[in-house]
């Protein structure tokens, strides 16, 4: 499993699947993988974090926010501070800047994404320029809430297989249908869905 936001040992303990029973595993893990990507989906922003920085290149229109102290760049999240360098520039031609803070502040210390490089009492040149940003992309560690949301899912997909048509039943309450979202994995995610996803 790559970039999984739970991981089977716990899936199996939530579906009373003996930690030995190595049977199931494929379909565990293939749950397991599609609850975190359409977590990613939901959200419109991933999880784990890069192993390595990544260069990512941004056009400042629209992108920008104005503030009383400087211009905002929102960015894809930024889970380490680690390798971040950041550039200015168009075609070929960049020019490495110093003097930027991230936004939010303090935001790896509280175990969130920076999202956004603050450049105090300047431009980022709106126009033909790029912004360059090299970095470690996503989240410095997956959050509790993600990680229920995403075991949560996985039971629920795997659980799927036996009702493939959509409903589900018991002796005690008949044959019921499955609701189309889980409530409690709504829930969960909905804190850091980004605005215009969901």
């Amino acid at each position: 499993m790559a970039n999984e936001y739970g991981d089977l040992a716990t899936l199996k303990e939530r579906l009373d699947i003996p930690a030995d029973d190595t049977s199931r595993d494929n379909g565990l893990a293939a749950a397991l993988a599609a609850a975190s990507r359409s977590i990613d989906r939901a959200t419109g922003r991933r999880f784990w974090l890069d192993e390595q920085p990544v260069e990512r290149t941004y056009n400042p229109r629209g992108r920008v926010v104005c503030q009383d102290d400087g211009d905002l760049l929102l960015v894809d999240d930024i889970g380490a501070i680690a390798g971040l360098i950041v550039a200015t520039g168009s075609g070929a031609s960049a020019t490495v800047i110093t003097g930027y803070e991230t936004s939010p502040d303090n935001a790896l210390l509280d175990g969130q994404s920076i999202t956004g490089l603050l450049l105090p009492n300047g431009s980022w040149g709106i126009g033909t320029s790029r912004v360059r940003v090299t970095a470690r992309f996503g989240w410095p560690a997956v959050p509790d809430d993600v990680g229920e949301a995403a075991l949560i899912q996985a039971a629920r997909l795997y659980r799927r297989r036996s009702s493939p048509e959509g409903v589900t039943g018991s002796a005690e309450w008949g044959v019921v249908r499955l609701s189309r979202r889980d409530p409690d994995v709504w829930n969960l995610i909905e804190p850091y869905i980004l605005p215009g996803f969901g």
